[in-house]
């Protein structure tokens, strides 16, 4: 079989499979004619690390990185950006090249610089701009740009009050991704085609207060409040564009990441270990400051925590880092502490809020470069991490990089239609991201590497 995998970054089951089903005639078709089910994402759910374990079926302690940025070393501010470089497992379509299929990619975090392929790869949503050279081949840029003008990676700026030319964007670069999907799938040869669109994050991260009655910041009859619904209708007619596309020798599988869901806040992450005398500075700062601007007395001082959809905690230990301040010996019961306080902490008014926190140990299979000591998912996501200090307070209404409604959910979205299977339309539990690679691979007719932690997916 040929494998289309169609990618929507951020969308969640209770949209699509629910709320919104009826008025997406094409996702709604390919459910009924196949399987489908919730998608659950890594821990953390975060973009670059939940594809990365897609497309490879491992797990992030595997792959070694654990969000966007990631400690390089044991020092204070070393942190890295992920690339392509830093997947060093193969992915789907590594093992699809070997075999002599031919691959189209386009956006899959993480893939810039684009790599060697057999075939074509568009580098995704981390390009630095459509000035670098984001295409393999390299003439592939000069055709992209023949079909569409600049091409755009991601939107320039979704955390705005300026909603209007948010959702200008968000519409203009759906629509050229599609518009390039559908010439690649036209104009060349491919066994295995994969891409992903940012649009419906970048939607979610903009727009949720607005169409969520949940949402604490929800206004009935504001003017964006049917903008979820027809942005999904679009995106539905986009999908159909491309099945029409098809022949009966392809197999469709729609997936995302990881889901979305209301953000009610943010925790204070070093304000609350500050207060709890885990964190020292040598000055208060005037005002709100990102954390690499504060002075911290890194030899008085036992943790200190990044901000994200999901917290990063990091322990100062002697030996490992430069200033280190708990001994080797403490390490597990300062963790243990830290747990068991952060899991106790409620919100402004003391009412729980369930925060889970792990220890990476107790997720991955393995463990390489350099996790967080403790992953913290305060308010099972509905409340964000905010690492800057200078709040005075360890509760906010509001995130510390600009306007965001929503934050990351554990489950996305999987649908699969082979065509010589009839699915029933039966929906499945107990799925996972790092099931997706060995099922595309089984429906290609390769072998699944035994070292894949997913499993296959069958239809019936």
């Amino acid at each position: 079989m040929k494998v289309l995998v169609i990618g929507l970054d951020c969308v969640p089951p209770e949209l699509v499979f629910d709320r919104w089903r009826g008025e997406l005639p094409n996702l709604a078709s390919l459910m009924a004619r196949g399987v489908y089910g919730p998608l659950e994402s890594t821990i953390p759910p975060i973009t670059v690390p939940a594809w990365a374990s897609m497309v490879t079926g491992k797990d992030p302690g595997r792959l070694g990185f654990y969000g966007f940025r990631n400690r390089k070393d044991h020092s204070y501010d070393g942190f890295s950006i992920v690339t392509s470089r830093s997947l060093k497992e193969k992915a789907i379509w590594d093992y699809a090249s070997e075999a002599g299929r031919d691959v189209v990619v386009i956006g899959v975090p993480p893939s810039y610089p684009p790599k060697r392929v057999r075939g074509c790869m568009i580098s995704g949503f981390l390009t630095p701009s459509a000035e670098s050279p984001y295409a393999y081949p390299p003439s592939l840029k000069e055709e992209i740009e023949g079909l569409v003008g600049e091409y755009i990676f991601d939107v320039k700026n979704f955390r705005t009050d300026d909603k209007d030319n948010l959702l200008e964007q968000i519409y203009e670069m759906t629509e050229q991704r599609f518009e390039v999907v559908k010439y690649l799938l036209r104009a060349k040869p491919w066994d295995f085609f994969m891409f992903v669109e940012m649009g419906p994050d970048r939607l979610h991260h903009g727009f949720w207060k607005y169409f969520d009655p949940e949402h604490i910041k929800y206004q009935p009859g504001n003017p964006y409040e049917d903008v979820g619904l027809e942005y999904y209708r679009f995106l539905d007619g986009k999908v159909g564009e491309l099945l029409g596309m098809l022949d009966d020798e392809t197999a469709v599988l729609v997936v995302s990441d990881h889901g979305a869901k209301r953000m009610d806040g943010g925790i204070c992450i070093n304000e609350w270990l500050i207060r709890e005398g885990y964190l020292k500075l040598r000055e208060k700062p005037k005002g709100i400051a990102r954390f690499e601007e504060l002075q911290v007395d890194w030899e008085h001082t036992l943790a200190w925590g990044a901000g994200g959809y999901y917290g990063h905690l990091f322990l100062n230990v002697k030996g490992r880092e430069p200033c280190g301040a708990i001994e080797p010996e403490d390490y597990e019961r300062v963790r243990d502490e830290l747990i068991e306080k952060l899991e106790a902490l409620g919100d402004e008014e003391g009412k729980p809020i369930g925060t889970r926190i792990y220890r990476p140990e107790e997720l991955y299979s393995e463990i390489r470069g350099i996790p967080p000591d403790l992953i913290v998912l305060f308010g099972d996501l509905y409340w964000r991490s905010i690492g800057s200090v200078g709040w005075n307070t360890v509760w906010v209404r509001e995130n510390d990089t600009g306007p965001d409604d929503a934050d990351h959910a554990i489950n996305g979205i999987f649908i699969m239609y082979d065509p010589r299977r009839s699915g029933g339309g039966r929906r499945v539990e107990g799925l996972q991201v790092m099931d997706v690679a060995p099922t595309v691979l089984e429906l290609m007719g390769l072998p699944v590497p035994k070292d894949m932690e997913g499993r296959v997916i069958g239809v019936s």
